[in-house]
């Protein structure tokens, strides 16, 4: 710790722009100092013993630098430490942004790329995006893209674009400079460093509806489905994302349908990474919504619906709500559901009713109300224990938990002994207060869902006195 203190006091130098053979002594001591905590700054300990003997606000200081000789190894520390919250809070707080954004526009590739590495790290919080586009650094970033033969720099700038298109205030500055186009240009011989962020923006920006047209017409659809046969487990998280959000376009699923993309997203269900299969089951959803003849097309993967199926089967919370996701578009089809029912979705589906994720349980609620449309899979389902568990849903603070179970509840109510396993839950109440809902589709389950348990009652009074 003593060492570290050491080293970061050697920073505490006075920036001055004239010239002394003073103060040129003291800045190459600060540079010293500088380049001694970049190589100490890969290590997470030394990051924390740095920043508790004060070298942020120290580091800070020396980014005012005009000295780029100093401002390399200062910038080289702040983006290694970067990968630290605590220090990318500093790095905003401290007003960083706005030189890391200046120094951008320097004649250093290497001070460039520094700058362009520490955005990307630092993007991850959109105060800090949307720093970045105040300070004017979005031009600058889609510049370097220019510079393709500077494969370090490039897969800084790609990543702080991608970071920083998360933000849909930045995403319109991009389409302006034609971000989308040149990044569609870079999916091509590239290494994979610089493929994984290009595709990671790409799948952010396409989730702003005109851009999806834009990757199609510069030519974007063919390579993104191309990339899906690699090996890189975060460029397959990437390239699924991208693929997912362009097929949301039916010109796009074309195209992709055309190129066997569905396919090959299908097949990633396979791959061992649960992100990559999550990321691959989200994809497939909009494939299926919007693909010209999707049952056929569902039906023609050789064992397609038997592996998704399976996958209820995962540890993995985002797996599970994906795959959901996908059966409830999969049961669609009428075909497709006799199939998955006869792979066993009833029980499985019902075994994950306990959750209390609500991402699960908006997806695992809209397959069960898709799947109650298939033979006795009603009463399966309550014979399974699915319908009290599902009550519990009402409660939970998301209206798109409300709507999917109030769907999956007024499906089940059709079923006599689900209503009466409703109604003993407690379910009219919660829904009585849906019903006056804002939404027309949670109204009409809501209401629908009360109408069969009233019915039910009725009748049983009736039968009671007859």
């Amino acid at each position: 710790m003593n060492i570290e203190f050491n080293k970061v006091g050697l920073l505490d130098c006075p920036i001055v722009s004239a010239t002394s053979p003073e103060a040129d002594k003291d800045a190459e001591v600060a540079r010293s100092g500088a380049l001694a905590l970049w190589s100490c700054s890969k290590s997470k300990k030394n990051k924390e013993a740095m920043r508790k003997a004060g070298a942020i606000p120290l580091l800070a200081k020396l980014l005012k630098s005009p000295n780029e000789n100093m401002l390399i190894p200062v910038v080289g520390t702040l983006q290694e430490c970067a990968s630290e919250p605590s220090y990318r809070l500093a790095i905003r707080t401290e007003g960083m942004i706005e030189d890391l954004v200046k120094n951008l526009k320097s004649q250093s590739d290497e001070l460039q790329m520094h700058c362009a590495s520490a955005i990307f790290k630092c993007a991850e919080e959109k105060e800090t995006r949307d720093l970045v586009r105040q300070y004017g650094g979005l031009d600058p970033l889609v510049s370097l893209l220019q510079k393709t033969e500077n494969k370090e720099l490039l897969a800084a700038a790609t990543g702080a674009i991608w970071k920083c298109a998360i933000s849909p205030e930045n995403v319109t500055r991009f389409q302006e400079l034609r971000a989308i186009e040149q990044l569609v240009g870079l999916l091509n011989d590239q290494p994979e460093e610089v493929l994984v962020n290009v595709v990671g923006g790409l799948g952010e920006l396409a989730k702003d509806p005109p851009n999806r047209m834009l990757v199609r017409k510069a030519g974007g659809i063919p390579p993104l489905v191309n990339l899906l046969t690699g090996t890189n487990q975060a460029l397959l998280v990437n390239v699924t994302r991208a693929v997912g959000q362009c097929a949301e376009e039916q010109d796009n699923m074309v195209i992709i349908d055309k190129l066997d993309g569905v396919r090959l997203l299908w097949s990633l269900l396979k791959n061992q990474n649960p992100d990559v299969q999550a990321s691959a089951a989200w994809a497939i959803c909009p494939c299926i919504e919007n693909a010209k003849d999707a049952g056929e097309m569902v039906r023609s993967f050789v064992g397609g619906l038997e592996l998704i199926v399976s996958l209820l089967k995962s540890d993995h919370r985002e797996v599970l709500a994906s795959v959901c996701a996908a059966i409830a578009n999969i049961a669609k089809d009428e075909e497709n559901l006799a199939v998955i029912t006869d792979h066993g979705v009833v029980p499985m589906l019902a075994r994950l009713t306990n959750t209390v994720d609500d991402k699960l349980r908006r997806h695992l609620a809209e397959a069960i109300a898709r799947c109650c449309n298939w033979g006795n899979n009603r009463t399966a389902f309550g014979r399974e224990g699915a319908v009290a568990p599902l009550v519990k849903y009402l409660k939970s603070q998301d209206e798109n938990v409300h709507r999917s179970t109030a769907r999956a509840l007024y499906q089940l109510s059709k079923n006599p002994e689900n209503c009466i396993t409703m109604h003993e839950a407690g379910v009219v109440q919660p829904l009585m207060k849906m019903v006056g809902s804002q939404d027309e589709d949670l109204q009409e389950a809501s209401a629908g869902c009360i109408g069969n348990i009233r019915r039910l009652a009725l009748a049983n009074e009736k039968a009671r006195y007859s």
